[in-house]
């Protein structure tokens, strides 16, 4: 009796299980096959090279997509947070054009094999959080020195590169990208009170 019970629990289990995947997977087709649309590699791509983190110019599409990254966070609590429309439409336009940004030093980054981050600097996310422990004017003003500050910066880093010797796609996009730069600080500094 006791040599039967085994084999026909064994089997019971395997058709609980294998119905309950069937079962899950009818739930989950559609989200399934939206993830593996996005998660795709590109059909015209080559058998892929190695990440070449090192590459010239990797260090700075890398810092580009994280600084990106900040910038858009910074653009969603403005947004959010600010007590002024000023603020609040200049969050929209951060967001708006460092996602635009992001995707093209993305997709340089791709073309030269150094891997994308998702993550944001540090010191960015820092700052962020110390805006964000504020509310109103108080919110407005703190938000706007620290985008001037930020953009000051990065046109620095962007005019640097722009005159490099890394290769034309990558100084390419430093210049596509220094006018946006120069207009968000112009539209920061027009915001200081």
């Amino acid at each position: 009796m006791k040599r039967m019970l085994i084999p026909a629990l064994v089997l019971a289990t395997g058709i609980s299980l294998a119905t309950a995947a069937c079962s899950k997977n009818d739930d989950t087709t559609a989200t399934t096959d939206a993830t593996a649309t996005e998660t795709a590699a590109p059909a015209d791509t080559a058998t892929p090279a190695a990440a070449d983190a090192n590459a010239p110019g990797a260090q700075f599409l890398t810092d580009a997509i994280r600084g990106d990254n900040a910038e858009i966070k910074a653009g969603q609590a403005a947004q959010s947070m600010g007590s002024s429309q000023g603020v609040k439409d200049f969050g929209k336009m951060l967001v708006d054009d460092h996602t635009k940004g992001r995707d093209q030093a993305s997709q340089v980054a791709k073309a030269m094999n150094v891997p994308v981050p998702t993550d944001t600097p540090p010191e960015a996310d820092n700052e962020l959080k110390m805006t964000m422990g504020m509310t109103g004017a108080a919110f407005d003003k703190d938000f706007i020195a620290m985008m001037i500050k930020d953009h000051k910066k990065d046109i620095e880093k962007f005019e640097k590169e722009a005159k490099s010797s890394d290769p034309a796609q990558v100084t390419d996009l430093a210049k596509q990208t220094l006018p946006t730069l120069k207009k968000h600080l112009q539209t920061a500094q027009s915001l200081q009170k």
